[in-house]
């Protein structure tokens, strides 16, 4: 998977989008990597993170079959485990 990105988004305090990060006619079937800056995420709470951290960055990998459905993409996370899953 090669490519520029498409969008950079901040999530809020509660480590959520306040909208869709590609909709519309810009949202295509195909693969995508999203990548989550967690040790950044982490560190802008105050958590003391080891050095270097477990985590800097986790990238995930998603495929789109069907554009018109519904995507919606939680990341489950601490300092040392995530969990990601296709949410409804």
């Amino acid at each position: 998977m090669t490519g520029n990105p498409l969008c950079s988004i901040r999530t809020d305090a509660n480590g959520r989008c306040e909208k869709p990060l590609i909709e519309g006619t810009a949202f295509h079937q195909g693969e995508y990597l999203l990548t989550f800056h967690v040790a950044a995420y982490f560190r802008a709470r105050g958590v003391t993170l080891p050095d270097p951290p477990f985590f800097e960055e986790i990238g995930v990998r998603v495929g789109i079959a069907r554009p018109d459905e519904q995507y919606h993409v939680p990341l489950l996370l601490s300092p040392w485990s995530y969990c990601v899953y296709r949410g409804g």
